[in-house]
């Protein structure tokens, strides 16, 4: 299913009436997200095949290792995964050269779509910054009026007005999500955030920093 532009952004109403839906707790279906059905276990030249818009990762690339995450950027599990376990995973594996972490994009509905375009639009080398950042404020931008508070992280990234209404208006950036999270749902059995593949084996649903470790040290040890 393909995500068009007019049921992306009506303008900045429409987008802030977007905010109403994530703060109800009401999951859209809008994304043809919902499903039970579970792929195939994909092989490793699929899964590590990059989107239309490129790869975004950190860490070696021949770390032993390899992490990938599904997230959404209005998932309060992806932020305390993010927040509370990420920093321990970059220092810890990351920046020694034992873990490639690779973030894909899986929004979950128009506005987490948002966030993502905004991540994307940032520059060189500010994805990650930015994605960071949303999820650390998450709770200061979905609400029922994301606009404005979206708006001023995204200037404090170093946005304008007018960039970030270009951003949220580019249908490339926006097409370039929705393929990534298409594939993932329909070849790689993705339904939910977060979802991690570590090593190609899938691991469905938050994990502690405990957890996280204890799979990657398998890898380390084998």
């Amino acid at each position: 299913m393909r995500i068009t532009r007019r049921e992306f952004c009506h303008g900045a109403a429409k987008l802030a009436l977007l905010g109403t839906v994530i703060a109800s707790g009401v999951r859209s279906n809008a994304f043809g997200l919902v499903s039970d059905a579970l792929a195939q276990a994909p092989s490793n030249e699929e899964l590590m095949a990059p989107g239309p818009l490129g790869e975004q990762a950190e860490g070696k690339a021949d770390a032993p290792v390899t992490v990938i995450e599904y997230a959404s950027m209005t998932c309060s599990h992806c932020a305390n995964f993010a927040v509370n376990v990420y920093p321990m995973l970059k220092s810890k594996y990351i920046e020694t050269g034992k873990v490639r972490y690779i973030m894909r994009e899986f929004p979950l509905d128009p506005l987490a779509a948002a966030g993502f375009m905004l991540a994307r639009c940032a520059g060189e080398g500010k994805y990650f910054p930015m994605v960071e950042t949303l999820f650390q404020k998450q709770k200061d931008w979905v609400v029922q009026k994301p606009l404005e508070p979206l708006l001023a992280i995204a200037k404090q990234a170093g946005f304008t007005q007018q960039t970030f209404e270009e951003c949220l208006a580019n249908q490339k950036v926006l097409d370039g999500i929705d393929a990534v999270r298409q594939r993932a749902s329909e070849k790689f059995g993705v339904n939910a955030t977060p979802t991690f593949f570590i090593n190609g084996k899938i691991q469905r649903g938050e994990m502690t920093a405990e957890e996280l470790e204890k799979q990657i040290q398998s890898y380390l040890k084998s």
